[in-house]
């Protein structure tokens, strides 16, 4: 809205010329994500707190986690709020694909929001139903990739990593896969979300990581220089990714160790589907699995040791899965566990990164 506003007035005085330009912009949004989360974080606080809507802890969990109980949660209806006001502020609204990330990032915002609804609010310690919350996430990931499918101006070829000149074309199969991602994604960073700030970091250095992806793919001479799928429009993400990051450091100055606030499902769900979204429509689908390294070891840790419990007829590879508590099991502090895991999501990032040239 700013940006239509604000441009507009370029005929009349040449300074605000700089709003044409997406790096600006992003920049722009970035701020605007922070400072709404920031100044809105200590009356959400205060409002959690005030009608009790706190943390519930599993007995089943680490000891030390008990004294988090009643920690005010829900929290992540401040970072959606803070993304998607800062995107229609500085975004371009005719983008089709802008439109179409933040369907996704609301829808499972409300997702979680129903979730966390029941466990927090109504006191009832399993929220929505497993299948039930699953069924709904594919429906709308398959809504957004079939949108994605049927518009002319977008591909359904994929990015192989590391590879020249070999982009395969999925078709009608390219809906099943996007769905997978943004699903897999959503529950990965939703599975992460297990310590103060574990979540967010990663999701603020992987925001940052697609911010770039976006901005060369959207450019038609950057991507044909490096290589990649240019993808015309996509550039404007740049501005939505920069927000998530811009409100995700507003949110940890309350998240970081010991936090003062949790995000719950309402928070990690959007957020790991605005990862998986974004990584499609960039092209950059397969490298999310890199870029989000830490998510998929977590989501990973889980499924092994519930496959191997279930075979093996009690035993376990892990202390406790997620893998986080794992290593908390095994004598290290928190705060360690969280940094040593931020340390790993950089290094990815960076390996990320190294793909645009090294091909």
């Amino acid at each position: 809205m700013l940006y239509h506003l604000l441009y507009g007035l370029h005929e009349y005085m040449s300074a605000f010329n700089v709003f044409r330009y997406i790096t600006f912009r992003t920049i722009t949004a970035g701020l605007t994500a922070f400072l709404l989360c920031f100044l809105m974080g200590p009356l959400v606080i205060a409002f959690m707190r005030e009608k009790q809507i706190g943390q519930y802890i599993r007995r089943l969990g680490p000891a030390s986690h008990q004294d988090k109980a009643g920690t005010p949660t829900m929290g992540g209806v401040l970072i959606i709020v803070s993304v998607v006001v800062a995107t229609l502020f500085w975004t371009d609204l005719r983008s089709y694909y802008m439109w179409i990330v933040v369907f996704v990032v609301t829808c499972f915002c409300l997702i979680g929001f129903a979730d966390d609804y029941l466990k927090q609010i109504l006191k009832r310690n399993r929220g929505l139903r497993g299948w039930t919350k699953f069924f709904m996430q594919v429906v709308i990931a398959a809504i957004a990739a079939t949108l994605l499918y049927c518009y002319p101006e977008f591909s359904s070829r994929i990015t192989i990593p590391f590879v020249k000149d070999f982009s395969p074309d999925l078709g009608p199969l390219y809906i099943i896969f996007a769905v997978f991602v943004i699903v897999g994604a959503s529950n990965a960073v939703n599975l992460t979300d297990g310590l103060d700030g574990l979540a967010i970091g990663p999701v603020i250095i992987a925001a940052g990581t697609y911010m770039l992806f976006a901005y060369v793919a959207g450019h038609s001479q950057i991507a044909q220089y490096l290589q990649i799928n240019y993808v015309a429009g996509s550039g404007e993400l740049a501005i939505l990714c920069g927000a998530l990051a811009g409100a995700g450091l507003g949110f940890l100055w309350f998240n970081a160790y010991p936090a003062q606030i949790f995000m719950g499902d309402v928070g990690s769900l959007p957020l790991g589907a605005a990862l998986g979204i974004i990584a499609i429509i960039t092209k950059q689908e397969i490298l999310l699995v890199i870029v989000g390294g830490v998510f998929v070891m977590e989501a990973l840790s889980v499924i092994i040791q519930v496959g191997y419990f279930k075979m093996t007829g009690g035993r376990r590879v892990f202390r406790m899965a997620p893998l986080h508590h794992h290593f908390e099991l095994k004598g290290w502090a928190e705060s360690k566990v969280i940094i040593r895991f931020w340390i790993i999501a950089i290094l990815l990032a960076l390996v990320s990164l190294s793909t645009l040239k090294l091909r």
